[in-house]
């Protein structure tokens, strides 16, 4: 079995547990349009290939629940990431590419997702800002 499908049956199988688990991270996956300021600019970038957004799509197909996503279903210019070339950060240029992904036990218990955006204007920041959840 390849690594990627072992993964698969690894998260399928700790969503057949019935416990609550939450698997978060920077994916480098932009999972849709309304994730990315200027589209255009990430055409033939892994983060928005089609294979890239397939992958993550498996992993909500298992039955995950992306967090953000969830509670804020059509809110645009909500990024977690904003590359330190070009002036991104001062004209929002940015994209959203950290997740938490919730097994359904989670996802029940999900009260808030937020991005802390301010932490980008800070001196010396990341070019990733913190994305917290809250959970009951």
């Amino acid at each position: 079995m390849r690594a990627e499908a072992l993964r698969l049956a690894n998260i399928a199988a700790q969503i057949g547990s019935e416990e609550a688990f939450v698997l978060a991270g920077d994916y480098n996956i932009i999972p849709a349009l309304a994730d990315m300021k200027r589209p255009e600019a990430w055409v033939h970038d892994a983060l928005w290939l089609p294979q890239s957004r397939a992958a993550f799509q498996e992993l909500t197909s298992l039955g995950l629940t992306e967090a953000y996503r969830s509670l804020h279903p059509n809110q645009t210019g909500a990024y977690s990431y904003w590359d330190y070339q070009a002036g991104a950060w001062p004209k929002n240029n940015g994209i959203r590419i950290d997740h938490h992904l919730l097994s359904p036990q989670a996802a029940d218990r999900l009260v808030s997702a937020r991005i802390h955006r301010e932490a980008r204007g800070h001196e010396k920041p990341s070019d990733h800002v913190p994305v917290e959840i809250e959970l009951a």
